[in-house]
């Protein structure tokens, strides 16, 4: 009987990746939205930095809060 034998690579992420998914838990939390298929649909690529994100999560918001939510500003009321 053959052995088949492999060896493991151990990788890590990137700053950039690490940030790629930051944003897209912060998406998630934003939108409410299951995260797992942002996580999914990553491509990654390995560098010498370590791995990083070929398609980065893009959030995008309005200028204007959400219904029912309001700017604070750190301005001090007149």
């Amino acid at each position: 009987m053959s052995e088949i034998k492999f060896k493991l690579e151990t990788m890590q992420l990137s700053d950039q990746a690490m940030g790629c998914l930051m944003m897209a838990l912060q998406k998630s939390l934003l939108e409410q939205s299951d995260i797992t298929e942002t996580l999914k649909g990553f491509e990654f690529v390995k560098t010498n930095d370590g791995l990083w994100v070929k398609n980065p999560p893009l959030v995008k918001y309005e200028s204007s809060p959400p219904a029912g939510y309001e700017f604070m500003s750190d301005e001090p009321e007149e």
